[in-house]
């Protein structure tokens, strides 16, 4: 959940100020991801210099600690490379030593900033403490550049003239676990070198009107290259095709960095320097000479919409090379599979979808947006007129998907809340078993996959680790996958067979509302067409999709109760110390996703429970005090849940009732013409969860609200517990 974003210009001048609010817009943007601390790097007065500015807290924290330090921010900068990282605690606690950038030493000689976890840290940390290295934090990250530090000092000591991507290449292969990592080096002034390995990094490219960019190229190391290695424990270098030590050519940069003082000449100046250009890899216009142009990275694609519309996605096991206006891809070696280009994308995303507009919190408006992303999801895909489904991104493996003798569904948190939904639906039409997984949980477990199964994975991001590497795993056992993503530029949806793009525009809060029901539509869409086939399904079929058609007019109306809630957020939920959701059928998975927002967003403990566990213990606490909300719309299992009410009420219980409008059957009793009730439309069973949980995504907002909590951030637990 922490958060990468770099800046490089290239003949474009900025002053130090545009370039630091470049880089604190930039973590601004992901402030949607959890996050306890920030810091940036950037140059220092002098070429060969780096500074690192970082601070627990807010962003707003860091900012003031960069004000404290009086810089020139007046300095004018023709090329540049900075760096900065949003953190969530992993290793060590929300502390400033822990914060990243991490640096080498304390000249700054590399300085790195990463996402990921690295598995083997603990013994490269004891190995370099042997070789003198002192570190000041509890992260596994400190020892990735004091690793750069040792490897690129044994280099010039044994007379090896590494350039930044080779030299990278050396310190990754010491490294195990994930990583999306960027590093600079005042041994590399204005240089930057990403690399990728199951977490996300995207690159945004911004030039000259003029100029043309439609892919790049990946350039493999030559055997010598990557076969070059450096024994970490005598600090030799060696060659495993069987040579002594040389000292290769092919280490030195391909093409040279323009030199300093051309960086510092004004414009008109320029043309008295020769420029060396190689390879269709650099970014250039269409006459071959360098360009002004700007480089944007990040870990995720909403920071890159302000300032850029043409991204590239790196791969796992890329290494990127910025420098003198020119984006180089590196990889150790072809695998099978490989595409030998990296295409240029163009971003989606508009800057004012961006924005909160009229509402207060980015959540809030989402909540108010699921109205028209549950259509847009449909758009095109639903034709009421002939109760047909169309999903052009499925066609081309119907065939497969239809012999289907199994369907697993994988994802992670909402995502899997949606899959607990849809389940029920698959089941019943397709008349085939369905299995859901939590990702994680799925790969630890080397879960039994064939080739006729069908594997369906859902994220919100396509960037989600787990389901990432739950993705990789099934793709070797050659089963038929499907991605249910809102990216269409992410690892899941290229990596996928085929999919379905929710349409659900990028979502800052950091709770999932609108992927929520949108990813719930589109499961229960995918569904009706791989049933389309059954003759005994028909009427069934044609029942949903005329209810599918009604479903955003019906959001609208649900989104009326917001009063309502506000009412009893401000009395009956005031100060609650615990929640207890019920449901069953297809509103278990509402139950479960409601009680998740409650405690990620509001801070309160929440608990989901099937309702008919409701005698296995859970009645002993039902009393006047704990809020109970249940879940009681019509469907076939409505008789039993009213049972359970009257237990809830025969306890001195008072719960809170999601029920249908126009249902008396709350208004009727004279014991519970008092209990609270929120009145939705009703809907076909498989669909009411997509309306029964908008009433718990506004009570789990006002209730943060409520408690003065950041709504769409994550509080920082040690500055934040006192508002509780």
């Amino acid at each position: 959940m922490c958060g990468i974003f770099g800046y490089c210009n290239f003949l474009t001048e900025k002053t130090r100020g545009e370039i630091i609010d470049t880089l604190i817009k930039g973590l601004q943007a992901l402030e949607y991801k959890e996050y306890d601390s920030s810091g940036i790097a950037i140059q220092g007065d002098e070429l060969k210099s780096l500074n690192i500015y970082k601070q627990t807290g807010k962003i707003s924290n860091l900012k003031e600690e960069i004000d404290l330090y009086n810089l020139n921010k007046d300095l004018p900068f023709i090329s540049h490379c900075g760096i900065a990282h949003t953190r969530r605690a992993t290793h060590g606690e929300p502390r400033r030593a822990n914060c990243h950038p991490h640096n080498s030493d304390p000249s700054n000689e590399f300085v790195v900033v990463h996402n990921g976890v690295i598995t083997n840290f603990a013994n490269l940390k004891a190995l370099l403490a042997t070789k003198g290295y002192v570190f000041k934090s509890d992260t596994d990250t400190e020892c990735i550049p004091k690793l750069y530090k040792h490897i690129y000092d044994t280099s010039i000591e044994l007379g090896y003239n590494l350039d930044f991507h080779i030299l990278t290449n050396l310190v990754l292969k010491e490294l195990e676990g994930s990583y999306g990592l960027l590093c600079t080096s005042s041994h590399f002034p204005d240089e930057v070198v990403a690399a990728r390995k199951g977490s996300p990094l995207v690159i945004g490219v911004k030039g000259k009107s003029d100029l043309r960019i439609n892919f790049v190229e990946v350039e493999y190391l030559n055997q010598k290259e990557d076969n070059l290695t450096i024994n970490t424990q005598t600090n030799d270098f060696s060659n495993v095709l069987g040579a002594a030590p040389v000292k290769y050519n092919t280490c030195l940069r391909r093409s040279p960095p323009l030199r300093p003082q051309y960086l510092r000449t004004s414009p008109r100046d320029r043309n008295i320097f020769t420029l060396n250009h190689v390879s269709s890899t650099e970014i250039s216009a269409d006459d071959g000479l360098p360009q002004p142009i700007e480089f944007y990275l990040s870990s995720d694609c909403p920071p890159l919409a302000q300032y850029v519309n043409k991204v590239i996605y790196l791969e796992d096991n890329d290494i990127a090379h910025i420098y003198d206006g020119e984006l180089h891809i590196h990889r150790s070696k072809i695998d099978p599979g490989d595409f030998s280009i990296r295409a240029v994308r163009e971003l989606e995303s508009e800057l004012s979808k961006m924005t909160k507009g009229p509402y207060d919190h980015f959540m809030q408006k989402e909540i108010y947006e699921q109205s028209e992303t549950t259509a847009n999801v449909m758009r095109g895909r639903i034709d009421a007129s002939t109760n047909k489904v169309v999903l052009g991104g499925l066609e081309n493996w119907l065939t497969e998907l239809r012999r289907a003798k199994r369907i697993v569904m994988i994802a992670s948190q909402a995502s899997l809340h949606s899959c607990l939904a849809a389940r029920p639906i698959f089941e019943e039409l397709m008349e085939v078993p369905v299995n859901v997984e939590l990702a994680l949980d799925f790969v630890d477990r080397n879960c039994c996959i064939f080739r006729n199964d069908v594997c369906i994975f859902v994220s919100r991001s396509g960037e989600t680790t787990d389901t990432i590497h739950a993705l990789d795993y099934c793709i070797k056992k050659e089963a038929v996958t499907i991605g249910v993503v809102n990216s269409s530029g992410s690892s899941i949806s290229r990596l996928t067979h085929c999919g379905v793009h929710t349409n659900t525009d990028p979502e800052k809060g950091i709770a999932t509302t609108k992927s929520y029901t949108s990813q719930y539509i589109a499961l229960v869409m995918i569904a009706l067409w791989l049933s389309e086939d059954l003759v005994s399904q028909i009427e069934r079929r044609k029942g949903i999709i005329q209810a599918l058609t009604l479903i955003p007019s019906q959001i609208k109306e649900v989104l009326e109760l917001e009063p309502s809630i506000i009412e009893l957020c401000n009395k009956k939920l005031k100060k609650p110390d615990s929640v207890l959701l019920l449901g069953r059928g297809f509103q278990f998975a509402s139950a479960l996703e409601g009680a998740s927002k409650i405690k990620e967003i509001s801070y309160v403990h929440s608990e989901s429970i099937l309702t008919d566990e409701l005698e296995r213990g859970v009645l002993a606490v039902a009393t006047d005090v704990l809020p109970i909300i249940i879940f009681a719309t019509k469907d076939a299992l409505f008789p039993k849940i009213a049972s359970s009410i009257d237990q809830i009420i025969a306890r001195k219980g008072n719960p809170i009732i999601i029920c249908n409008k126009e249902d008396k059957t709350w208004k009727q009793d004279e014991r519970i013409r008092n209990v609270v009730t929120l009145e939705v439309p009703q809907t076909v069973d498989c669909l009411q969860g997509v309306l029964n949980i908008i009433p718990l995504q506004l009570i789990s907002y006002w209730l943060a609200v409520k408690r003065d909590i950041g709504v769409d951030f994550p509080r920082d637990p040690v500055m934040s517990a006192t508002n509780i």
